[in-house]
């Protein structure tokens, strides 16, 4: 839900390494500049100096392992921090938000792919967000073997984070994850097919806001 009058439109993107979210984020951005919409980017964990301070705790790869049940908590306090400080402050001021990730990969990550409790995932959701959804969430979708491969030639001669040191069978559980979301809220989760060209992913997700009336 939208929360407030006046309030911009909250945007997320999700899917699992690989599928290109940092660069279709990139063009939405332009898309609503160029169409004068009032916005910002961030992403999650992160958005503010204090949550990604908590992005590298849960990101950085160390001797000591990091239970399921603290990445879990240490995402949510991120997402407290994100949502107080920036999100709800600028949706409040009219302008759009486009994250990088929010509450539904947590959901696919620490639930489908770690196998948390999804009604704890709920509670704390409950608990951090209040009412807070984002409006409109794209899960950009590619097999897991085409976004591990396009993954790695990003990434090569980079250090990988926890996530992205996971094996093919988490991936799988992810983004079977993503895709039941997507089955189970249609009205908020529409699904974009990301195998294409970056011109056609970025003509879809365009497509999907303007069947909106959100932009025209």
């Amino acid at each position: 839900m939208n929360v407030g009058a006046g309030a911009g439109r909250f945007l997320t993107f999700e899917g699992i390494e690989g599928v290109g979210k940092t660069t279709q984020v990139a063009r939405v951005a332009s898309a609503l500049t160029a169409r004068g919409v009032a916005h910002v980017v961030t992403r999650e964990p992160g958005g503010t100096p204090l949550a990604e301070k908590i992005r590298e705790l849960v990101l950085s790869p160390r001797e000591e392992a990091l239970p399921p049940v603290a990445e879990l908590l240490l995402m949510f306090a991120a997402r407290g921090v994100h949502l107080a400080n920036y999100i709800e402050p600028n949706l409040s001021a009219g302008r759009w938000v486009i994250c990088d990730r929010f509450t539904d990969a947590t959901y696919a990550y620490q639930g489908a792919g770690r196998g948390m409790n999804m009604a704890d995932i709920g509670r704390l959701e409950s608990l951090v967000q209040g009412p807070r959804r984002p409006d409109l969430t794209l899960v950009l979708d590619v097999p897991v073997a085409v976004g591990l491969a396009r993954s790695a030639r990003r990434d090569l001669g980079k250090t990988r984070d926890r996530f992205e040191r996971e094996r093919a069978d988490f991936f799988e559980r992810v983004r079977d994850g993503y895709l039941g979301r997507a089955r189970a809220e249609p009205e908020r989760i529409a699904v974009i097919d990301a195998t294409r060209s970056v011109d056609d992913v970025a003509a879809a997700i365009v497509q999907v806001l303007e069947s909106r009336s959100w932009i025209s």
